[in-house]
């Protein structure tokens, strides 16, 4: 149901708005001591409030000319930026205890929507890649970047996110550093990278931060979901089954991946020795297959529709075919796992495989449902880049990096509280539309509280407008297909 903003009796108010607000400001009393001293208390008050602005550039020249407080309302100097340039840099406060506290705040305001669905919180493994046009930066080197979808100059980070039903929240971030970069003593100190810091493939990354937060205490995930990158990392597998509790994982991986289709244990000599094979394709196994040859095998009526959810495109529905087989790992027979194939219904369908140490009793459509989980955390990079200022930053040191990271988490938290706090109200209202209200009550000249209600009125009725088409599109084409709703 659409809520006209300009009637009377709108549920949402201006005060309402302005609450939202306030609200921020009570949030950041609960971080502010993380800081460390008033003046750094302060400086991180007037980042975020520069990060949460519609700043066009959100680094820190414009966020301290802007925001610095000054008074008698004399002009901002040079010396105020500075001093915010220092708060990110040098100032001695750790990223490590803001990301804990978030972790808190996503425990106690966040996971009980998880009696929402079946599946609980979903931890979600990903990387974000910052494109750089110097060589100065910490971590910069010539590798593969997710965001342009080629190997280019550029920053890369490991993120770790939470995903429940009331939103998605970054719990950590590491940037990674290549070999080269690790060896590099010289860029090390100029970029102040720590000296206990060794190379880490990105897999060893992700392990470590789902360690560091499951040992805090706070947060504990149902689920992990990765891309196969770490679905092809033995090593990675290895280290969440031996967590204590075991960790369950649905991992992506590549089609030349290789399984048993029956117990290993049960076939006499089942582990040729070095000399027997040459490479990973050269099993001669019948048991052994690829899974892109279990995927050509499988029979029509092996795959269901289900509905993951409804999109901003009409209904997000894929077909599902859940398989019983027995990993490959180190080249060796591994353990028993799932397999989940899912299919888009293009006329060329997109198929992506996972693998899952689920127990055999997990029904299959909780692991459906997973795999729809790592949208929510490529929409996070989306809006951080592109409200948040996430790529803005033009610091070149290693905690520069990592503090940065740390306050765009600590934005996205707000807003993503402020958005949940207001959707009982207007429930396609969305970050962006957040966003805009909450600026509308920061004092500032350039949007009102009206005009800012007015902006998001056009937007929602632009937005479900657009949905009805893509939907009837969507049915229309697909009219002999009844999905199973999941979400």
């Amino acid at each position: 149901m659409f809520v006209d903003f300009c009637q009377e009796d709108t549920p949402m108010t201006r005060d309402d708005v302005r609450a939202a607000a306030r609200r921020i400001v009570d949030w950041h009393g609960r971080f502010a001591a993380l800081f460390g001293r008033k003046e750094s208390q302060k400086h991180s008050t007037v980042y975020l409030k520069g990060l949460l602005s519609n700043l066009e550039r959100k680094s820190v020249e414009p966020i301290a000319l802007q925001f610095s407080p000054r008074p008698d309302d004399n002009a901002v100097t040079q010396n105020d930026v500075v001093a915010l340039q220092g708060f990110i840099t040098n100032s001695p406060w750790e990223e490590g205890k803001v990301f804990a506290e978030i972790q808190a705040v996503f425990a106690e305001e966040l996971v009980p929507s998880t009696s929402q669905w079946s599946i609980g919180a979903v931890g979600v493994i990903d990387e974000s890649g910052f494109v750089k046009a110097g060589t100065e930066s910490v971590g910069v080197a010539n590798q593969w970047c997710g965001r342009v979808g080629k190997t280019t100059n550029c920053q890369v980070g490991v993120f770790l996110a939470g995903v429940v039903p009331a939103g998605v929240a970054a719990l950590d971030a590491q940037l990674f550093l290549t070999e080269e970069w690790i060896a590099d003593r010289k860029r090390r100190e100029k970029t102040r990278v720590p000296g206990e810091v060794r190379f880490q493939t990105k897999p060893q990354i992700a392990a470590e931060m789902i360690r560091r937060t499951t040992a805090a205490g706070k947060v504990r995930f149902d689920w992990i979901i990765a891309d196969e990158l770490y679905g092809d990392s033995g090593d990675f597998m290895d280290a969440l089954e031996k967590m204590e509790p075991q960790q369950r994982y649905l991992l992506e991986v590549k089609k030349n991946t290789l399984v048993w289709t029956v117990d290993p244990a049960t076939l006499p000599g089942y582990t040729p020795g070095p000399k027997r094979r040459k490479k990973l394709g050269s099993y001669r196994y019948r048991e052994v297959r690829s899974v892109r040859e279990m995927v050509a095998d499988l029979p029509p009526e092996a795959w269901q529709p289900l509905k993951l959810r409804e999109g901003a495109k009409g209904p997000l529905v894929f077909e599902f075919a859940v398989l019983r087989v027995w990993a490959m790992r180190h080249n060796r027979p591994g353990p028993p796992i799932w397999l989940v194939i899912r299919r888009s219904l293009e006329k060329t369908p997109d198929v992506k495989c996972y693998v899952s140490n689920a127990g055999e009793e997990t029904p299959w459509l909780q692991m459906a449902l997973v795999t729809g989980t790592r949208i929510r955390v490529e929409e996070y990079f989306e809006d951080g880049k592109m409200h948040l200022g996430m790529a803005d930053y033009e610091a070149r040191a290693w905690s520069s990096w990592h503090h940065h990271m740390a306050l765009v988490a600590l934005a996205h938290l707000f807003v993503t509280l402020t958005k949940r706090d207001l959707k009982k109200d207007v429930p396609e209202l969305t970050l962006d539309m957040a966003l805009r209200l909450l600026r509308s009550a920061f004092t500032r000249r350039r949007l009102g509280s009206k005009e800012a209600i007015h902006l998001v009125e056009y937007h929602l009725k632009r937005n479900r407008a657009a949905h009805e088409s893509h939907r009837k599109s969507w049915l229309q084409k697909h009219k002999r297909i009844k999905p199973k709703v999941l979400l």
